[in-house]
């Protein structure tokens, strides 16, 4: 009797979590239509970033190799560094365009990223919505004026800040 009791306590607080787990589930998500109809019968959907872009369901997502590092400088010293990924929108069928240009497109990204750092964007509270907005906007005009109107929007898809 003493061995089995650790058993049956072990498999009812199995069956307790499990049917717990299967009661608190949260409720399917609902679908969201590919497309938007507006009154005169075109599609439109306006992302985040306040940029009106027709809708593309022809839209893939490349990812850009490696990390971008960017150090913010105070008093000539690196205080602290902030570590990004991004991954680019774009028509599909222009992956392959984007890797060809990707160490370009790495360099300005860079510069973009290096002036954002200059003027505090890092500083504070710097996943708020505006100065990401500000710094996502800048990325897009440089893609775009690297890869043309097949860039749709930049993504940040990760973000990090490590003080010294």
């Amino acid at each position: 009797m003493g061995k089995i009791f650790p058993i049956l306590l072990a498999l009812m607080g199995l069956a307790a979590g499990g049917g717990a787990g299967y009661f608190l589930k949260p409720p399917p998500a609902a679908e969201i239509p590919e497309t938007c109809a507006d009154a005169d019968g075109e599609d439109d959907i306006q992302t985040a970033s306040t940029n009106p872009v027709k809708a593309d369901v022809d839209a893939e997502f490349v990812k850009i190799n490696n990390q971008f590092v960017i150090p913010i400088v105070k008093e000539e010293k690196v205080t602290a560094l902030v570590v990004l990924s991004l991954s680019l929108e774009v028509t599909t069928g222009n992956r392959e365009a984007v890797y060809q240009r990707e160490p370009k497109l790495r360099d300005e990204f860079l510069q973009v990223m290096f002036n954002h750092a200059n003027t505090g964007g890092f500083d504070g509270v710097f996943t708020q919505t505006s100065r990401l907005t500000n710094l996502r906007r800048a990325l897009r005009e440089v893609a775009t004026s690297l890869l043309g109107e097949v860039v749709h929007d930049v993504l940040v898809t990760n973000i990090v800040r490590q003080d010294q």
